[in-house]
């Protein structure tokens, strides 16, 4: 955990974040997360509270010192208060409220079913809107063989790096978390490749020829000597691990060559393109593609199986005699 969230996190936040590390198996950024969520809903109760100066900046506002005492005095309508804050004063969105509200619901739930210091939940009547699943964004089959054939027009002295990495994200469907993550011995030699996912969750994935193709013409240019970390997979023009940035820039940089720049596409829209392309061309039974998406919901991976469905509707409804009326009836 990063010294910065220890430093201003009270006691109780301390041990319920180490809980979530260390008992939950949550990954350091979902750590992360729910420091920040609780930080912010603390410095609205203390400006709430008038527990800080008027002249403070929101922003400058310590947690350090919020002890149970103070805890035992929120209730329901202070945070009902606090979600139309979220919405009234920080603009967020539906999503980010649901997901604040979340971070309270398991904070007190730790505090009430794993300390026993609160008789209830204050929150455990709390209501958020249900989100709508959106249908997930996703390039063709057209446009991403377009991508790929930019990258070896493009690739330059990365070439051969860039191509497989846009391949793996194509064909794997795996978060940039996991591919930036990827080690040198992850790559077994029975067709398969070992990913950490959320939560440090470990899965193995069968990789096809394109990607064992792209893997082996990458490992032939791929740096050897004055490597800063010489089991990681992908390197940087620093011959260290290459970071997430790195590849977002570089991902960018070809969607923007290919025409595809603008279209609201990103590093995670491959993988919402690598599940959509396994669902519509493989006949993948959807708990099957689960598993390769590493999702812990079935829910989650369902949104799929509705892509089909709706680009039917749409093509239906763009046929231009779908406007015609006849008068006469």
């Amino acid at each position: 955990m990063k010294e910065s969230i220890l430093n201003e996190s009270p006691l109780l936040m301390k041990k319920f974040l180490g809980y979530l590390q260390t008992v939950k198996g949550k990954s350091p950024k979902t750590v992360e997360e729910y420091f920040l969520d609780l930080r912010t809903f603390f410095r609205y109760m203390k400006v709430k509270r008038h527990a800080v100066n008027n002249n403070t900046e929101f922003e400058d506002i310590a947690i350090n010192d919020i002890d149970i005492e103070f805890i035992k005095t929120i209730t329901l309508i202070d945070v009902f208060e606090y979600m139309n804050y979220l919405l009234d004063k920080r603009g967020n969105h539906e999503a980010a409220r649901a997901r604040k509200a979340s971070s309270l619901r398991v904070f007190f739930d730790y505090l009430t079913n794993k300390l026993s210091l609160l008789e209830s939940s204050p929150v455990k009547e709390l209501e958020t809107a249900k989100l709508g699943k959106r249908l997930p964004k996703f390039l063709n089959l057209e446009q991403s063989f377009k991508l790929l054939n930019t990258v070896l027009e493009n690739g330059g002295e990365f070439k051969e790096r860039d191509y497989c990495i846009i391949t793996l994200f194509l064909n794997c469907g795996m978060r940039l978390s996991e591919l930036v993550g990827i080690n040198f011995n992850d790559i077994r030699a029975d067709g398969t490749l070992r990913l950490i996912g959320k939560g440090n969750k470990e899965r193995i994935v069968y990789i096809n020829d394109a990607c064992k193709e792209a893997i082996e013409k990458y490992k032939k240019v791929r740096p050897v000597d004055g490597l800063k970390e010489k089991n990681a997979f992908f390197i940087s023009r620093h011959l260290k691990r290459i970071s997430p940035k790195t590849v977002q820039h570089l991902v960018n940089k070809y969607l923007d060559l290919a025409g595809l720049s603008g279209m609201g596409y990103s590093v995670h829209k491959l993988r919402h393109t690598a599940a959509t392309l396994m669902y519509q061309y493989g006949n993948t039974d959807i708990r099957i593609l689960k598993e390769i998406l590493g999702h812990e919901n079935l829910g989650t991976t369902e949104i799929y199986t509705h892509v089909c469905s709706k680009q039917i509707q749409n093509a239906i409804n763009s046929n231009p005699l779908g406007a015609a009326k006849n008068k006469a009836i």
